[in-house]
């Protein structure tokens, strides 16, 4: 990494930060994912090799702790309390990018992997049905791809293949249209009013789908700066 100088805060803190991926990184690490294997599925296309590269950086600046992994096999990484504390310019961060560069957003074009694999972590576990309750996440365009979520025990399974249980809630979709509820452009009650996306189960749990999610950590924002550029 470039050597800037120690004589501005700002190039300090641009070479602990300003360097591709270490970012979102730091996010990945925010938002609870300790163990490389997710991390690096939350990132795609960044290496392997650079991912380790990235951590190691992180842990020489402080930011970031390696601890041995409960299960024995490898190691987490978790925020040290200097980590912690960058939560805060991550966020004004991404409020200044829905504010400013709003025009050159493209939730559209992620992955329907990738986007059930954010999304599975933004949960409300509290709001899950009491029994286990799977969902079927029919992707339509433009690759068509079918993806399971299991919730059971207060957390989400995300599968590829058909988890063995049955369905209890077919969504069917085009990637684009459910980014755009995660994200914030569009709120869920509109999409499905729409037919953008349709819910096939029981009314009951239909009806809570939403709530057992929290989207994007901005999607409030955007949200509003979305409504913005419809009203100017």
């Amino acid at each position: 990494m470039a050597d800037y100088g120690r004589y501005c805060p700002v190039a300090m803190a641009s070479e602990v930060m300003a360097d591709r991926w270490t970012p979102l990184i730091v996010r990945e690490l925010v938002l609870g994912n300790t163990r490389f294997n997710d991390i690096a599925r939350a990132l795609p296309g960044i290496s392997r090799s650079l991912l380790v590269q990235r951590l190691r950086h992180l842990e020489r600046n402080g930011v970031v702790e390696t601890w041995p992994s409960p299960t024995g096999r490898g190691s987490e990484y978790y925020l040290t309390p200097a980590g912690r504390d960058l939560e805060r310019v991550l966020d004004s961060l991404a409020r200044w990018s829905i504010e400013w560069l709003f025009d050159g957003l493209e939730p559209r074009t992620v992955e329907p992997t990738t986007l059930m694999w954010w999304m599975h972590r933004r949960i409300d576990p509290e709001r899950f049905p009491p029994h286990r309750t799977v969902i079927e996440w029919r992707h339509t365009a433009p690759d068509p791809q079918t993806i399971w979520f299991v919730l059971e025990h207060d957390a989400v399974s995300v599968c590829t293949q058909h988890p063995g249980f049955d369905v209890d809630l077919v969504v069917t979709m085009a990637t684009g249209d459910l980014a755009d509820v995660f994200q914030g452009y569009r709120r869920w009650q509109d999409a499905v009013g729409s037919g953008a996306i349709s819910v096939s189960g029981s009314p009951r749990l239909v009806a809570a789908l939403p709530t057992w999610f929290v989207w994007s950590p901005w999607v409030e924002v955007t949200h509003a700066r979305a409504h913005r550029a419809v009203t100017a």
